[in-house]
Formats: C-alpha cells, sequence, structure tokens
C-alpha cells in the first residue's frame, strides 16, 4: 500500500500524522501539491510538486494511485475517483469514504456547490477537532494494519 496525500490543503497536524505512520511502518507517503511542502528527507517520505491549476494534483493522484493504496484528501470527486480505481480515501477530519457512502457525499457536496454559486452563504469548515483528529488516527491506523497482513 502506498499512501498519496491531497497535500494542497491537509492539515500541518495531519501531514505529520502521517509522516510519523510513514516512518513507523516504512510505508511510501508521497504528499502532492502545487507548491513545497515541508516534510523530513526519508527514502519512503516524498513530494511530488505539480503545476498550478484547478483539479492539477487531483488528477496527478489519480493517474498514479493503484488498487489498494490509500489517498488523504477532503475533495469528494477525488475520493470517488480512487474508490473507483479500488483505493481507499480517507478525509483529514477522519471520514472515511467508501463504496456505500461516497454517491450521497456526492449529491451533498453538488447540493452546496449549487447553494453557494446561487449566492447563499455557506461558510468554511470548522476547525479540525480533537475528535476528528482520534477519528482520522483510527481509521488510519486500521488501514496500515490491514495492509500489513
Amino acid at each position: 500500500m502506498k499512501i498519496w496525500v491531497d497535500a494542497d490543503a491537509c492539515p500541518k497536524v495531519i501531514r505529520e500524522t502521517l509522516v510519523r505512520a510513514a516512518e513507523r511502518t516504512n510505508f511510501e507517503c508521497t504528499f502532492v501539491a502545487n507548491h513545497l511542502v515541508p516534510v523530513p528527507k526519508r527514502a519512503n517520505i516524498r513530494t511530488l510538486q505539480v503545476m498550478s491549476g484547478f483539479d492539477v494534483a487531483d488528477n496527478e493522484i489519480v493517474v498514479r494511485v493503484e488498487a489498494g493504496d490509500l489517498v488523504i484528501t477532503s475533495d469528494i470527486p477525488l475520493a470517488a475517483d480512487v474508490i473507483a480505481k479500488g483505493a481507499h480515501a480517507l478525509s483529514p477530519r477522519g471520514e472515511l469514504f467508501t463504496k456505500e457512502n461516497i454517491g450521497a457525499r456526492l449529491n451533498i457536496r453538488d447540493f452546496m456547490d449549487t447553494m453557494r454559486s446561487s449566492g447563499i452563504q455557506t461558510g468554511g469548515p470548522a476547525a479540525l477537532s480533537q475528535t476528528e483528529r482520534r477519528e482520522f488516527a483510527s481509521h488510519l491506523d486500521r488501514l496500515i494494519a490491514r495492509a500489513m497482513k
């Protein structure tokens, strides 16, 4: 299993959790972004800087991801694409996207996008909570343990 991170909007605390997990397990972890992402120099921890542009990092992840890999992203369409390729998708807030729930998540996302485009202010996401951090770490640990068997 390789870990791919949609790093453009990945919170620092989640990035640090992923680095520790990669160091502990020796899984390859690649942070994909259109800007420089600071990570420690390790053989299994990489950055992939892509050109700026709409969905450039997302598209690069979709091209490279393989079945069984793990993608960390808040981007619902990216999650849907990697699930379709047989990979796992986990949000930095600890939500595990699955074949069973991704359709509903896409519908909600599209609805919210329609509301925003019609001028309704929906606000941004709340700060990352301790509960969400624990949920993320818990899902990450379970996925890594399953991959190590």
